[in-house]
């Protein structure tokens, strides 16, 4: 007698998806790129966006001595970034340029964590005037991978991108919106695998 199988068809859940948006300067273009980025995300059944933004969730500059506990409020202050980063089954990166490399406000809220990045994707959306903000990218490539961390190889670079959007901020480069589409199937391609690796073996620093 052969048993009745039933093979399971239901789709995986959904991946949770943090952006984290790097700039906290006054009068920022990084707004503009976020309400872009998270509508590309928003149209995905197979993603959930959580949106990280420095500038209004300011982190301490001030971290504790190697071995020893964060600083009373400390806790309370990363409370609003640390949960959604360490529930992320992957995360977008978006930062303009700075003097060749990424804003030291992204840098602090990367130092702030470590086991939040732990055996999970990172796409990268730059941009910046004629580079793109793709400097700032590759210094962040190097961070990551001392973090454990898996950076996605297509990036979405904006070069000059002030030019890129219309009156009303919608983007008016057709090359652009597809190349978000290809980072963001290959991030959801490595947030699966990452994230069933991860389930079935804990990740080990």
């Amino acid at each position: 007698m052969t048993a009745n199988t039933t093979a399971n068809t239901s789709a995986p859940a959904p991946l949770r998806v943090a952006v984290l948006v790097g700039s906290t300067r006054e009068g920022r273009f990084a707004p503009v790129v976020t309400r872009w980025i998270k509508g590309h995300l928003d149209q995905r059944a197979d993603m959930t966006v959580d949106v990280v933004d420095l500038a209004e969730t300011p982190l301490p500059t001030v971290l504790p001595a190697f071995g020893q506990p964060p600083a009373p409020g400390t806790t309370e202050a990363l409370a609003p970034v640390s949960p959604t980063l360490a529930a992320a089954d992957a995360f977008v990166f978006i930062t303009p340029e700075y003097n060749h490399s990424y804003p030291a406000s992204l840098k602090n809220a990367i130092d702030w964590h470590n086991k939040e990045w732990h055996a999970k994707p990172i796409g990268f959306v730059s941009y910046g005037a004629i580079s793109g903000g793709l400097r700032a990218v590759e210094h962040l490539r190097v961070v990551m991978a001392e973090l454990n961390a898996t950076t996605i190889r297509n990036t979405v670079s904006l070069h000059n991108a002030w030019g890129l959007f219309d009156d009303e901020q919608r983007m008016t480069e057709p090359a652009s919106d597809a190349a978000v589409k290809v980072m963001l199937d290959q991030l959801a391609w490595w947030a699966l695998a990452l994230r069933d690796a991860r389930t079935a073996r804990p990740y080990a620093a």
